[in-house]
C-alpha cells in the first residue's frame, strides 16, 4: 500500500482526522502522521500514536531519532502528502513558502503529491487572502478539496465544513492513482429507466446502477472528466463526477446525444427499458380500466443509434440468462461496439443490486473472464482492457 503523511492543524474539525486515519490504517497504508501546536489542543497526540503505533511530530527539533533529520526523513519515498483538516494560518503559511514547525516544514520538504482539505468560518475561507493563497496552492499544483456547506462550529451557516469521510476516501485515491485518462471525457449510463403508465405505476427492472457508478468512480481517478447518466437510484454521486438524472429510456437517449460529440469513451452499463406503454394516462387508472395485456412501444435503441455514427470507443453491457458468450457475441457486432461485458443472472455474485460481479469481456479480438470480484475491480478491468485494446 501507499506511503501517506497526514497533517493536522488547529481547525475545530481536527477531531474528524481521527476517524479518517483508523480508515487509512485498516486498509493498509503506511501512515506518519505530524501535527501543529493548535492541532494538539483539540486533540492529544496520544490517541494518534494508539491508532498508528508510531510517533506523532509535532515540533521540529524533537529528537525522537537524532540520527536522521526528521522532517526531511519522515517525507521521503511519501506517495501523498494530505493536510486534514488545513487552517486558514497554515494554508497562508504553505502557499507563502513558511516553514517554521513540523508539518510545514515537511510539507515544503516534499516532493511528493500534495493535498489539502480546508476548515474553517465561512468569511475566513470567502476571504481574499485565503482564496488567494488556495489559488497560490492549486497553481503550485497542490489538489484543494473543497469544503462543504452547512452549519458550522461556529454557528454560522456557510462554506468552511469539512467534507464527509467517503468524499476525503475518494480524494485519496484520486490522488493515489495514476491518470492515464487526464484530458479524456468518459460518459456512462447507469441505474434503471421507468415507463410511466400513470402518475402511479411505471415499467422499471432491478438494476440499482451499483456498476454504472463503480465504473464513474474508476474513470474519474484515472483522471478522466465523468458524465454519469443515471436512472432512479439512491447511490451517491462519485466525488468528482458530473451527474445528471433521468427517468424514461428518451430522457437517457437525449441526455447521451447531448453529450456524445465530445466523449472519448462512451460506457452503457445502464438497464434500459426496451419498451413503453403506447399511452400514459395524466390520471390513475382503476383496476378495471387497466386490461389484461399492456399496449407497448419500443424505446429508442441508446447503443445502437451511438454505434451508427460512432467516433469514440463504445462499450455495452450484456445481462443474459442463458446462451450468455453467444448473444453477447452478436450485440458486439450488431451495435458496432469495441467491447461488451456479459454477466449471467444464474451465476453467483453477478447481477442487479450486489456489490460484485462475474463477467466476461468481448472485444472484437479478444475474451477475457473474470472470477467474481467487486464492482470496482471489474470496472477497472474494462478501462485497463480498453486501453491495451488501444495500444495494439
Amino acid at each position: 500500500m501507499s506511503k501517506i503523511i497526514i497533517g493536522i492543524t488547529g481547525s475545530i474539525s481536527a477531531y474528524k482526522s481521527i476517524q479518517l486515519i483508523s480508515d487509512l490504517q485498516k486498509k493498509g497504508h503506511d501512515l506518519e502522521v505530524l501535527m501543529t501546536a493548535g492541532a494538539v489542543k483539540l486533540i492529544s497526540t496520544s490517541t494518534i500514536e494508539a491508532l498508528i503505533k508510531k510517533h506523532v511530530y509535532v515540533d521540529t527539533f524533537d529528537n525522537y531519532n537524532p540520527a536522521v533529520i526528521t522532517h526531511v526523513d519522515l517525507v521521503k519515498e511519501a506517495d501523498l502528502f494530505f493536510i486534514c483538516p488545513a487552517s486558514a494560518n497554515t494554508i497562508a503559511k504553505c502557499a507563502n513558502g513558511l516553514a517554521d514547525n513540523m508539518l510545514t516544514d515537511a510539507f515544503l520538504a516534499a516532493t511528493c503529491p500534495k493535498m489539502i482539505a480546508p476548515s474553517m468560518n465561512v468569511h475566513m475561507y470567502e476571504n481574499n487572502a485565503t482564496q488567494r493563497n488556495l489559488k497560490t496552492l492549486t497553481n503550485d499544483g497542490v489538489l484543494i478539496i473543497e469544503p462543504s456547506t452547512g452549519m458550522l462550529a461556529c454557528g454560522e451557516e456557510g462554506k468552511g465544513r469539512l467534507p464527509d469521510e467517503h468524499v476525503l476516501m475518494d480524494c485519496i485515491d484520486y490522488a493515489l492513482s495514476e491518470h492515464p485518462l487526464k484530458g479524456k471525457t468518459v460518459l456512462i449510463t447507469a441505474g434503471p429507466t421507468q415507463e410511466a403508465i400513470d402518475p402511479v405505476r411505471y415499467i422499471t427492472n432491478h438494476s440499482t446502477g451499483k456498476m454504472g457508478f463503480a465504473l464513474s468512480k474508476v474513470a474519474f481517478n484515472l483522471g478522466a472528466k465523468v458524465i454519469l447518466v443515471t436512472g432512479p437510484t439512491h447511490l451517491d454521486t462519485p466525488t468528482g463526477v458530473t451527474r445528471i438524472d433521468i427517468t424514461s429510456a428518451e430522457e437517457m437517449y437525449d441526455a447521451v446525444m447531448d453529450y456524445e460529440e465530445n466523449c472519448d469513451y462512451i460506457i452503457c452499463s445502464a438497464a434500459v427499458g426496451d419498451f413503453k406503454p403506447s399511452t400514459t394516462s395524466t390520471e390513475k387508472m382503476k383496476k378495471q380500466e387497466l386490461s389484461a395485456s399492456l399496449s407497448l412501444t419500443q424505446n429508442p435503441d441508446i447503443l445502437y443509434n451511438l454505434g451508427l455514427h460512432k467516433h469514440c470507443k463504445l462499450v455495452g453491457f450484456a445481462m443474459e440468462t442463458e446462451n450468455l458468450i453467444e448473444n453477447a457475441r452478436e450485440k458486439l457486432v450488431k451495435k458496432n461496439l469495441d467491447m461488451i461485458v456479459a454477466n449471467s443472472l444464474k451465476d453467483e455474485g453477478a447481477g442487479f443490486g450486489t456489490d460484485t460481479n462475474k463477467a466476461t469481456i468481448i472485444t472484437l479480438k479478444n475474451m477475457y473472464s473474470t472470477e467474481v470480484i467487486s464492482k470496482e475491480a471489474l470496472a477497472s478491468s474494462i478501462f485497463k482492457l480498453l486501453q491495451e485494446e488501444a495500444s495494439c
